[in-house]
């Protein structure tokens, strides 16, 4: 396992954090310096590599068989803006004994917090300092891919058939898939190497919109404000409570949707809020996007047309897509068995590229990277668990060839 190691380590010293306010692609410069290293080192293994003027990195690996399909392997550079991804100092626990993990003076990896811990005795675990995020997400699922075509292209045995693997910029903010070239990528389907414990395997995800609000409020003197003031912050607080409680991420699992204020920045004259909308069903889907309309032009016939909203649809449930190819799961299914995992079939609740990406023409269901608490100083990565998702991407590509 040294060498994968040694392989995420460094992936995780770029700072590779995107940022949605940019409009240029990838978002941040700074992804394109860990996408150019990946481009040395995919040429330093003999695979043809490039990285576009978008800063997607591509890779070709001609198979040694004639194989059916040409099936691809896609993980993302960017880490999540939510906390810095700069000067990560991973912490490498070796047969971790099952007990909180105590990851600086202030914080604390607790089992209270975190019961799954207990599953994890005896792994190889990676955590953090406690004062950026680790960079798992999904540079984990890097160094899986590399790692698995490395050994494949390096065992004279092996036989497999074309193979394409690719890294994307942007994923954490939802442009991962904006400038992915389908048809230049040439596989018939891929896999994302981005999702969380030892056996998940995703073909559903949320459907998801972005919605602002924007309140122009009148601000007067306190002292004569009355019958002219309105304070933009209480109407605000007044479109927020028209919002179901109950239908709020910390509320909700499995197929629930939820709606989420992500923030809020305001005084009396004006106010802006910025909300997620998510549901695995088209059809609530729909109905929350209704919702939010519904109230602000409540809110717009009550106070005189203050209020600007817009809503704009980020990704579909790739669900629509890969119930016309589920022979793409059994594959999966089948690279499990064989690799000794049992596959643990649920929804995402999130987003990965292989949303839009299955909407683009290229069927791309998700597998595990062994990760845990992405986008936070509590996240952390089993190395264990890296070495089995390895192994399925390797079995994946070696059943297609027989």
């Amino acid at each position: 396992m040294t060498k994968m190691l040694d392989r995420f380590l460094k992936y995780v010293s770029f700072e590779t954090t995107s940022d949605e306010s940019s409009e240029t692609c990838p978002s941040t410069k700074r992804q394109l310096k860990l996408g150019n290293y990946l481009v040395e080192e995919l040429s330093s293994l003999g695979i043809d590599a490039e990285i576009d003027e978008n800063g997607y990195v591509y890779g070709k690996i001609p198979g040694r068989v004639k194989a059916k399909k040409t099936v691809g392997f896609i993980a993302h550079m960017d880490t999540a803006p939510d906390m810095t991804g700069k000067d990560v100092k991973p912490r490498i626990i070796e047969s971790y004994d099952g007990k909180d993990i105590k990851l600086n003076e202030e914080f604390t990896t607790s089992l209270t917090d975190f019961p799954f811990l207990k599953d994890l005795k005896g792994q190889t675990l990676i955590t953090t300092d406690g004062t950026t995020l680790l960079g798992a997400d999904d540079k984990a699922g890097i160094a899986i891919i590399i790692s698995a075509v490395e050994e494949l292209i390096n065992d004279k045995n092996a036989k497999y058939g074309d193979i394409r693997i690719a890294f994307t910029p942007d994923e954490e903010i939802g442009r991962g898939a904006d400038k992915f070239n389908v048809k230049d990528f040439g596989a018939d389907f891929a896999f994302t190497v981005d999702g969380g414990p030892l056996g998940e395997l995703e073909y559903e995800t949320f459907n998801a919109a972005s919605c602002k609000v924007k309140i122009q409020g009148k601000n007067v003197h306190p002292g004569s404000a009355k019958d002219a003031m309105v304070n933009s912050q209480l109407i605000a607080m007044e479109f927020n409570s028209m919002l179901p409680v109950a239908e709020r991420p910390e509320y909700t699992e499995g197929y629930e949707g939820f709606s989420l204020l992500l923030n809020i920045e305001g005084s009396v004259e004006s106010t802006s809020m910025s909300y997620i909308i998510r549901d695995h069903s088209r059809e609530k889907f729909e109905a929350r996007k209704k919702l939010f309309q519904d109230i602000a032009d409540f809110l717009n016939n009550k106070y005189d047309d203050r209020i600007k909203i817009e809503i704009k649809d980020q990704y579909y449930n790739m669900r629509e897509k890969l119930e016309d190819h589920m022979e793409i799961i059994d594959l999966a299914k089948a690279a499990f068995e064989r690799s000794g995992v049992d596959p643990m079939i649920g929804p995402v609740r999130g987003g990965t590229d292989g949303s839009k990406l299955s909407f683009m023409g290229l069927p791309t269901p998700n597998l595990f990277t062994g990760g845990y608490n992405y986008h936070g100083r509590y996240e952390l990565v089993s190395l264990d668990q890296m070495e089995k998702s390895k192994e399925v991407v390797k079995n994946i590509i070696k059943i297609l060839a027989e």
